[in-house]
């Protein structure tokens, strides 16, 4: 439920009812629990309009409150602060309507949008490295979020396959002759073969150009070899993602030569919108206030990646009537999404009620504060980093005589590819965060670990207990209604984090949920003799709603729990 909203439309009522025009009403959460649960502070900013005192007019819209429903108390505090309490009834009437619901009492929009998600983006002929960790996964829990609210999500997998690098794969195939044995498992050192020969000799480099003007033109050899490169790329991104528990397939790639075609349209409308400057002999986009001009064609008459850009936004926008076009991309990436952001709208490929927006993410940083790589210096391998946390994660649980070996492996793979990605997700996206091996499987903190922990210890409650709680919530104490309080707020939270792109801002709600949840766990004994069954079947059904909150909200990260820990 949108609890903000409640709270707002009583406020609301009260202005009405008070003959004071103030829209949109807008209340926020109070930092303190003797705040109240939410504050209004909108009166000094009426005051000047209206000609009164702050103070005045917080008493006036106090006198108009009804408290008889979804509000217990309101009081005045400050200049003009009005701190207001949600009454006990309410809230746990709310929260045993969430906890029968399977969607925990949270709605779909009722105006869906049609949403693109731009994300992973790996390079053909070479493994997927620690690179493109973030993208993948942050793109996808974007994804999942938006789907989750009732947009319809269109997932897109950028990759570059054309170009010359494919030219120069299919002259070294031929020329070497393994052509009939190509697994080529290690394609990365295929590929370094091949440029090597490349760069040492012209005559090479001029067939592998010959090449692509044959790929390009639709030569049934080049293609069939080319695809087939294309084919053992995708093969290795498809496993990392199944390790990795993402949701794209094969289906998702849109990658450059999808749009090949479109590319000389691009050109041509540019220049019908008059927007393109010829400079040194290439064609130029000038943006106002900006000194770097747009490249969409170079002097040979080649296009750039502004100009597949261009011609994937126009589909996008066009085509499929996107009305929210995301790219999850490395913050490096800003000042080139920024120009071609600009040049679609102003050149109209794009209309101006589309929303475009570049979801940049920092670096991974290893502990000295460098960039990832291996002891070598070397790149480090995707698939290598999960393997290896599958296998730190099960040394961690290696001593628990309870499992068996295949419940030992199937733990280790949920507890180890879950740190990695919530270790990642728990920070701001737009920063550079540390990999710590240490950190992200510890039981204590913000980890995927803690999280999984705490999911188990409820899941503990109802083994021991026996059997589903069958009562409604009753809000006993303090700490009662700051949990049910807290649960409500779960819509709110993914609302604002699906517009802000922020998927730490679920990993920060998840912490102090389950934070608070111990806290309450400790405090208000569930199972104990002695506690009053209608408070015993209130209190399991507060802890099945935050086990049910927890699974959830690590679901939308693309993370597992796990029952018993």
């Amino acid at each position: 439920m949108k609890l903000k909203q409640e709270v707002n439309q009583v406020i609301q009522a009260a202005f009405d009812e008070a003959g004071i025009d103030a829209t949109p009403i807008s209340v926020s959460e109070a930092t303190k629990p003797e705040f109240g649960d939410f504050q209004f502070n909108g009166a000094m900013a009426l005051a000047k309009k209206l000609g009164k005192n702050p103070r005045e007019i917080a008493a006036t819209i106090v006198e108009h409150l009804k408290t008889d429903g979804v509000i217990a108390k309101a009081e005045i505090a400050g200049p003009g602060f009005i701190n207001l309490w949600l009454d006990d009834n309410w809230i746990a009437t709310r929260s045993s309507e969430a906890v029968a619901d399977a969607r925990l009492g949270i709605g779909v929009k009722e105006n869906p949008i049609k949403a693109i998600v731009d994300y992973s983006g790996p390079n053909m002929a070479k493994q997927m490295h620690v690179g493109h960790l973030r993208s993948t996964i942050i793109g996808d829990t974007l994804a999942n979020l938006l789907e989750f609210l009732g947009d319809e999500v269109i997932r897109q997998n950028h990759i570059g396959d054309w170009g010359t690098q494919f030219g120069m794969l299919i002259a070294y195939l031929e020329e070497t002759g393994e052509e009939s044995s190509v697994s080529l498992r290690d394609l990365e050192q295929f590929y370094k073969d091949a440029k090597k020969r490349f760069d040492e000799d012209p005559a090479f480099a001029d067939k592998a150009r010959e090449y692509v003007v044959k790929i390009q033109s639709g030569d049934s050899h080049c293609l069939g070899l080319w695809q087939k490169f294309i084919d053992i790329s995708l093969g290795h991104c498809e496993e990392v993602y199944e390790k990795l528990g993402v949701n794209l397939s094969r289906e998702d790639v849109r990658a450059e030569s999808f749009y090949n075609d479109e590319l000389p349209k691009v050109i041509d409308a540019l220049k019908e919108a008059g927007k393109l400057q010829e400079s040194d002999g290439a064609q130029c986009v000038f943006l106002e206030g900006d000194e770097v001009p747009v490249i969409v064609q170079k002097g040979d008459g080649g296009y750039l990646y502004a100009t597949t850009d261009l011609a994937a936004l126009h589909y996008r926008a066009q085509v499929l009537g996107a009305k929210r076009i995301s790219y999850v991309v490395d913050a490096r990436q800003a000042g080139h999404f920024k120009q071609v952001f600009r040049v679609a709208k102003e050149a109209g490929f794009v209309p101006e009620d589309v929303k475009l927006e570049h979801v940049a993410f920092g670096t991974m940083m290893d502990k000295s504060g460098k960039p990832f790589k291996t002891r070598d210096g070397g790149t480090v391998k995707l698939i290598d980093l999960l393997d290896e946390a599958v296998e730190r994660a099960k040394e961690a649980i290696k001593d628990k005589s309870d499992y068996t070996h295949e419940q030992i492996e199937a733990l280790a793979k949920t507890i180890g590819i879950g740190a990695v990605k919530y270790a990642d997700l728990s920070i701001n996206r737009e920063s550079n965060y540390i990999f710590d091996w240490d950190k992200m499987l510890s039981f204590e903190g913000n980890t995927s670990l803690y999280m999984q922990y705490a999911y188990a210890r409820i899941q503990s409650i109802f083994r021991k207990y026996g059997k589903q709680p069958e009562g409604e919530i009753v809000i006993g104490d303090e700490l009662e209604h700051r949990l049910a309080m807290m649960l409500l707020r779960f819509e709110d939270v993914l609302e604002r984090a699906a517009e802000d792109a922020a998927p730490s801002q679920i990993t920060a709600y998840l912490y102090d949920l389950a934070t608070l949840f111990m806290k309450f766990y400790e405090r208000n004994p569930i199972l104990k003799e002695g506690v009053a069954e209608e408070t015993r079947q209130s209190r399991l059904q507060l802890a099945n709603l935050t086990a049910k909150t927890i699974k959830q909200g690590l679901n939308l990260l693309g993370i597992d729990v796990v029952e018993r820990l």
